[in-house]
């Protein structure tokens, strides 16, 4: 038994090392370079750190973080071409399947199939993937290989299994004499199926950062609460142990954020055109500039009335509250932020909306388009006029637009700089150029119908995981508030006993209870900070998550961080109650 588990780690550790010495392989620049300008100076540095650490007079506690620092460095630049390796495959990943439907719709086209790679090639929207079409490109044009031999090449470069088995596929095929176009219609289920179980597989990793978060921050919670009640037991200094607790609760904190943002599939909603200025923008331009400008006015009252430099005070527009609780510094000027956190979030359930309308409609106007044998705008005509829900709008304005005889290509990239769409304005590009290029206007319109649908049902997915996480982040936020408070209040309350008891006893109860070193209301700034700071960091997990609009975070910081002060407050109340009965 003990000889096979030996065994099983010698492959552990193998295969870890030939990954590694893999991912060296794979970087842009010389192993030998980059081992003596990052490798050596990163070794050196942390060679020195435990030079100071065992040489420098200094106490432990302090001496001991130097060659961790240098430790961490030395690791960073031994794993860092992994990493990278890690956001390639990621990068190649994310964007394939878009890039298999706009090569599939090219190839539909009249255009020779070189044409196509480089078409591909040129389009920055793919990263990647685009530079890996440039590499085949560059192999066939200054190379002379052939394009089957180009693609083979790749298929052993690239990191990722998926393209990797698509060039390898796509070079078989070629070579055995089958059409380009042939093969990826042929290819378009197997794609699509393999682009799903990236996207699920991403999904499912959400789902265990999930439960590891969960379990992370309600440790961090008892520490944090252990930090502040067990002080008036030994005696030692409770500031220093919340603030280190809670310098760790942000670093765990901000830890997951980072893990959630790199596990999360690329899937953006929203489409920013540069050029086109739609009526959406002004909504959200002027709902933003609303919300800053009251957001800087309640922080002056706010903080001016309680440094006594304002005449208008919190206490003047809480006038329930005497004294105003700390907590309610702190949300109230951020309140405002409510308004542009809303009409984002209205705006994007309409791009939604536009979504789940638009393969029908791309299915209609390929379908009829073909049939007649006519302009798209002659198709439009009749199509404007059934109901495509919030699309409807949209589909009417493209109408217009090409009626007035304005350019198409204008044309649409003012209906998919309208729609703000991510997935309208990437599909709407490719029909528009395979029906310049000559394709069947019925067969492009199926295929990117078909490819949308499954998009959007993994999209329906990714809605229920954002759903959950938005339920465990409310959950662990109203629990931890209600515990910090908990033992702060306690806390309190026998700092106040104590004082009552030494007043009227002979016996030394300063000797059993240390409250002296307490400083109650700084002890509660901190609290209220980690209020904030954990509604911050959530609103944002779920805005990574969701691929929603950056600006879809303010609705849930205002009501994460109201949520906090609300729970803080009652619990200060109910506890004092409690204890006082």
């Amino acid at each position: 038994m003990a000889s096979e588990e030996a065994s099983t780690l010698d492959l552990t550790i193998s295969g870890t090392v030939a990954s590694l010495l893999d991912s060296y392989r794979r970087m842009g620049i010389p192993i030998q370079r980059y081992v003596l300008s990052i490798l050596l100076p990163a070794f050196v540095f942390f060679v020195v750190t435990i030079g100071i650490a065992v040489v420098a007079p200094l106490p432990i506690s302090i001496a001991l973080p130097f060659p961790l620092l240098g430790l961490l460095l030395f690791g960073a630049a031994v794993f860092y071409p992994k990493v990278q390796l890690s956001q390639r495959r990621q990068a190649l990943n994310n964007r394939f399947h878009l890039m298999v439907t706009h090569m599939t719709v090219l190839s539909t086209t009249k255009i020779d199939r070189m044409e196509v790679f480089r078409a591909l090639a040129a389009e920055d929207e793919y990263g990647e993937l685009a530079t890996e079409m440039g590499r085949v490109v560059e192999l066939v044009d200054t190379w002379n290989l052939s394009l089957d031999e180009a693609c083979a090449r790749r298929a052993k470069e690239v990191p990722s299994d998926a393209v990797s088995d698509f060039f390898d596929r796509l070079a078989y095929t070629m070579g055995a004499g089958q059409s380009l176009e042939d093969y990826l219609l042929s290819e378009q289920d197997m794609i699509i199926d393999n682009y799903k179980t990236v996207y699920e597989g991403a999904l499912g990793n959400l789902e265990v950062m999930k439960d590891l978060y969960l379990s992370m921050i309600l440790s961090m919670t008892f520490a944090l609460v252990f930090a502040v009640v067990l002080p008036i037991l030994t005696g030692t200094n409770p500031m220093m142990t919340v603030s280190a607790v809670i310098v760790l609760f942000i670093f765990i904190q901000s830890g997951f954020f980072v893990a959630i943002r790199s596990l999360a599939p690329y899937d953006p909603v929203w489409y920013h055109p540069e050029d086109i200025n739609s009526p959406m923008d002004r909504r959200i331009n002027l709902s933003f500039a609303v919300g800053v400008v009251l957001t800087l006015v309640l922080a002056a009252i706010s903080f001016g009335g309680y440094a006594g430099i304002s005449p208008i005070t919190l206490n003047m527009l809480l006038p329930f509250f005497d004294p105003v609780p700390l907590a309610m510094y702190a949300v109230v000027p951020i309140t405002p932020l409510l308004i542009p956190g809303v009409v984002i979030r209205q705006e994007e359930n309409q791009i939604k909306a536009r979504d789940e309308e638009f393969p029908s409609f791309i299915r209609a106007l390929g379908s009829t388009e073909g049939a007649k044998q006519s302009t798209t705008g002659a198709v439009l005509e009749s199509l404007r006029k059934k109901d495509f829900g919030p699309l409807s709008e949209n589909v009417d304005n493209l109408y217009k637009r090409l009626n007035m005889r304005i350019e198409p290509a204008k044309a649409w990239r003012h209906f998919t700089a309208e729609s703000r769409s991510y997935l309208i304005q990437t599909f709407s590009e490719m029909y528009l150029v395979g029906r310049e290029m000559g394709g069947s206007p019925k067969q492009l319109g199926e295929l990117i119908s078909e490819n949308m649908n499954e998009v959007l049902q993994l999209r329906q997915q990714r809605d229920q995981e954002t759903t959950t996480l938005i339920g465990v982040l409310y959950g662990i936020t109203a629990a931890s508030t209600f515990a910090f408070f908990i033992g702060l209040q306690v806390v309190n309350i026998l700092s106040t006993m104590s004082l009552d008891l030494n007043a009227g006893s002979r016996m030394d109860v300063g000797s059993l209870i240390n409250t002296a070193v307490y400083d109650i209301p700084t002890i509660e700034f901190l609290l209220i900070i980690v209020i904030v700071f954990n509604a911050l960091l959530s609103s944002l997990m779920i805005r990574t998550t969701d691929g929603g609009h950056k600006l879809n975070s303010y609705l849930h910081f205002v009501v994460l961080s109201w949520l906090g002060a609300i729970i803080a407050i009652f619990t200060k109340a109910v506890v004092s109650s409690v204890i006082n009965i």
